[in-house]
């Protein structure tokens, strides 16, 4: 990805028109029913931000209404499947970069493994937890189109929506934010008349890193595609440029 934006660079997540849809529906699934888990258990969205969030992306995706209610049962320990658990995986790519692998999984040996081959297979080395993690901010994420008001107007309603900052891309809006304000962030973006694109928790990396050879950068971007393809993992984050 390098030439690229630097949010499209930094922003890897796979939508459902990268991936089948029914692998996509299976990990925002995943996503609703961890969402539920990690608020303690609570299914009504309006109560648990997080679940709200994961809700919302699965409709923007048009994820089928049974589907979510099915996924908000099992996480309030409704019938059903196997448990899975949050797991976050970090590591070097060649060049230094580094890279980390959020995961829902019902085995976390077998994903461990999974994303430790694919690592290691390119010249990158996966590390322990805590080995890039400070390299990253754990920040909420709302992109808004400023539409016809332009960007200066819809900078400055970003900040009085509770903005911490703001990169632009064009006509559209990045919009960097405390994590458990992420969703007031997005709701106000729309009362004030603003289509928002997406809202979410994110890991942020704190600076950008370049990497002039040719090769490593094919080295890396392998290793995030592949990444990605795994049934298991539900997003990437690096601070590759």
């Amino acid at each position: 990805m390098s030439g690229h934006s630097k949010w499209a660079t930094t922003h890897r997540q796979k939508e459902a028109n990268d991936a089948k849809k029914g692998a996509a529906f299976t990990k925002l699934a995943g996503a609703i029913t961890i969402a539920v888990r990690a608020g303690g258990g609570i299914g009504d969205p309006d109560k648990n931000f997080r679940l709200r969030l994961a809700v919302d992306k699965a409709r923007q995706l048009n994820m089928p209404k049974e589907n979510i209610a099915r996924a908000i049962e099992k996480g309030m320990g409704g019938a059903g499947g196997v448990q899975l658990q949050e797991a976050m995986f970090e590591g070097f790519l060649p060049g230094g970069v580094a890279v980390m692998v959020e995961a829902q999984t019902d085995n976390h040996v077998r994903t461990q493994q999974q994303v430790r081959l694919i690592v290691d297979k390119a010249g990158g080395s996966l590390g322990s937890t805590g080995a890039v993690a400070y390299l990253f901010a754990a920040k909420g994420e709302v992109v808004a189109d400023a539409g016809e008001k332009g960007i200066q107007e819809a900078e400055l309603a970003a900040i009085d929506a509770g903005a911490d900052d703001v990169e632009t891309e064009g006509n559209k809006l990045i919009i960097d934010c405390h994590r458990d304000k992420t969703y007031e962030v997005k709701e106000e973006m729309e009362r004030r008349g603003y289509k928002v694109e997406s809202a979410e928790l994110v890991m942020k990396p704190l600076a950008l890193m370049e990497v002039e050879n040719i090769e490593q950068r094919q080295k890396i971007e392998r290793i995030l595609a592949d990444l990605e393809d795994l049934d298991d993992v539900s997003r990437v984050w690096t601070n590759y440029a």
